[in-house]
């Protein structure tokens, strides 16, 4: 019977092992090892991008003594707790510092450049972009520098309408203007020895964009009749038929909930998307009413768009959130962030009924101009109940149609036909699918097969692959270099997979530490064994139970007394009873610390006391 309790015990921590593996493996860092470098080719390494939508997108981009890095950001969609976000693991990024001549950053959202304050201190280089794009960068290192990071970095705007290009060793960069959610989104276009290369970063072939700048078409048409090698294409929309309806088809939306709306309007998008901000504003304007911002993020790139032109503000529109309180409710619109439900945003605030300066109410409008991230389903739920239980009318893309306006969000990236169109524009030799899972670049693959691509011309890599390039030889995987996520907290701070291992075992059935103190010459119990619980069963509505765990303290001390066992067996054999009986009067199995303390006779103690440091007066 006993053993069969064991083996019971046993299967469940096996499984609770295998289970937490499963939420580690995607995030573990994989050794690897490639062969060395030859002059004559190129090489592409992704180190982040390929593992999912969002995922700290970076490549490596090598050839003979130069070397660039495309992209360089983090991965938001992680759910382990008390992690903030993920970075790419950079080891194999030492072996080629010697040759790092720049990043080049395809726009400015933090999948692209959330890793740069982590990684360019490291590894610095100069880092080019558009001007909006520069600018979102600039903005991460100065709040960087105000929590302590000590470093100047060294910026290179490029022209996109005038294809400016710059010159980096046997590398040249050019910039390609393409649609996005983000102002001055490009594409990265690379002439090396071999070939040229264009990454196309995140894009949509919208026609008709509300800033009228859309996908420089003329200019990918160009570069693929001049010759194209390899197309790294985005694969975010490849699940999705038919093509991104134009964003300018919103704007109708947003007039006529303004023109109904008897009350305060809250419209609530991602901070990025200044298009998005500005159609608000243009609905707001024509119908009388103020605009305030909320949410630092949202503050910030809105001041940078209107510093840099990207947003056009009309006079004595703006108002500061601390004045909203003293307009009439007819005449305010607030543009915030929180559309996801993301934690301590400003519409998760509201909705919870915990702003500063806000409290919403019935008579209120709510827009949730999006639809909701992969993983964040249930955030986005949760502050759509919220603000139900408000009262507040909400119209929100995913059933826009019931709630009686027309469309309010487009995605920011293209779907098939799309990325069918920037194969036909560049005309590439092999297509190599990025920034997307393994499921997305599948159908990635089969678009460029409709599209003529011969199946052998179509190159799929996972994160620390190496793929060989030139002109003359077919492309070839040389190996795999170390690739991976490190974990990041609130701080900053890089978390150990050991630390993020522990709380995962924490987080199901919590933590018992068992006190027990013994007379060093008796080998006696001097005090009834304290135990401490936390998150596992409540003191307070267990005593029989946990009595029960006294008595069987005391049991097993009698036996290991007479046994004269060390104190190291001893803490073993009472942690090993302990887990055995809470599983069979719990069916719960909590982490179990065991501490013994051994008195003796003139109240000596196995206790260490910690050494205090020598300072300095």
């Amino acid at each position: 019977m006993k053993q069969q309790k064991n083996n019971d015990v046993a299967h469940l921590s096996r499984r609770k092992t295998d289970t937490i593996d499963r939420d580690l493996r995607r995030y573990r860092t994989t050794k690897g090892k490639a062969l060395p470098a030859l002059t004559d080719k190129l090489r592409i390494t992704p180190l982040g991008g390929q593992n999912g939508i969002g995922e700290k997108n970076l490549i490596v981009l090598e050839y003979g003594n130069d070397a660039l890095i495309l992209d360089c950001g983090f991965d938001l969609g992680i759910d382990l707790p008390g992690i903030n976000y993920a970075i790419p693991v950079t080891e194999y990024l030492q072996t080629i510092k010697h040759k790092l001549r720049g990043y080049v950053i395809s726009h400015g959202h933090m999948d692209h450049i959330g890793g740069l304050v982590h990684i360019l201190p490291q590894y610095p280089a100069p880092v080019f972009g558009s001007q909006f794009t520069i600018g979102m960068v600039q903005a991460q290192f100065e709040k960087a520098r105000e929590d302590g990071l000590e470093i100047v970095v060294d910026t290179c705007t490029l022209d996109m309408d005038k294809h400016e290009a710059v010159q980096l060793g046997a590398l040249k960069v050019e910039l390609v203007r393409v649609t996005h959610s983000i102002p001055e989104s490009s594409a990265i276009v690379v002439d090396t020895p071999v070939g040229r290369i264009i990454n196309t970063g995140d894009f949509r072939l919208d026609p008709e964009p509300l800033d009228t700048r859309p996908t420089d078409i003329a200019r990918l048409k160009q570069l693929g009749d001049e010759g194209v090698l390899l197309l790294m294409s985005e694969s975010t929309n490849t699940t999705k038929l038919s093509r991104t309806p134009t964003e300018h088809t919103l704007q109708k939306s947003f007039d006529d909930i303004m023109k109904a709306a008897s009350g305060r309007v809250f419209a609530a998008v991602f901070s990025s998307n200044m298009n998005r901000v500005q159609m608000i504003i243009t609905a707001a304007h024509d119908n009388g009413r103020k605009v305030a911002f909320d949410g630092r993020s949202m503050m910030a790139t809105a001041e940078l768009a209107v510093r840099l032109g990207n947003l056009k503000v009309p006079k004595d529109t703006l108002v500061a959130m601390a004045d909203t309180a003293t307009l009439p409710d007819n005449q305010l619109v607030v543009i915030c962030t929180g559309g996801q439900g993301e934690p301590g945003a400003a519409m998760s605030r509201m909705s919870a009924g915990e702003h500063r300066f806000v409290k919403l109410k019935r008579g209120d409008s709510v827009i949730i101009s999006s639809t909701p991230i992969p993983g964040n389903e249930q955030s986005y739920q949760r502050v759509g109940d919220d603000l139900a239980r408000v009262g507040v009318k909400q119209f929100r893309h995913p059933t826009h149609e019931i709630d009686g306006c027309g469309p309010l969000h487009v995605s920011g990236h293209g779907n098939r036909d799309e990325s069918k169109e920037m194969i036909q524009l560049t005309k590439p030799r092999y297509l190599l699918p990025i920034y997307g899972g393994a499921l997305n670049r599948q159908y990635h693959a089969q678009v460029g097969v409709v599209t003529g691509l011969k199946p052998q011309n179509i190159l799929m890599l996972e994160n620390g692959d190496v793929l060989e390039l030139s002109d003359q030889h077919a492309p070839k995987l040389v190996g795999e270099v170390t690739a991976g996520s490190l974990l990041v907290d609130q701080t900053g701070s890089v978390v150990p997979e050991i630390v993020t291992r522990d709380r995962l075992m924490l987080q199901d059935d919590g933590i018992m530490v068992v006190i027990v103190t013994l007379d060093k010459r008796s080998g006696q119990v001097l005090s009834s064994p304290d135990i401490i619980t936390r998150g596992s069963i409540a003191v307070r509505d267990n005593a029989p139970a946990l009595d029960i765990l006294r008595a069987l303290v005391r049991q097993q001390l009698v036996g290991l007394r007479k046994n004269r066992a060390n104190l190291d067996t001893i803490k073993q054999s009472l942690r090993d009873a302990i887990i055995r009986a809470l599983y069979y009067q719990t069916k719960q199995t909590p982490s179990v610390i065991v501490v013994v303390n051994i008195v003796g006779p003139r109240g000596q103690t196995n206790l260490v006391t910690k050494p205090v440091a020598d300072v300095c007066l």
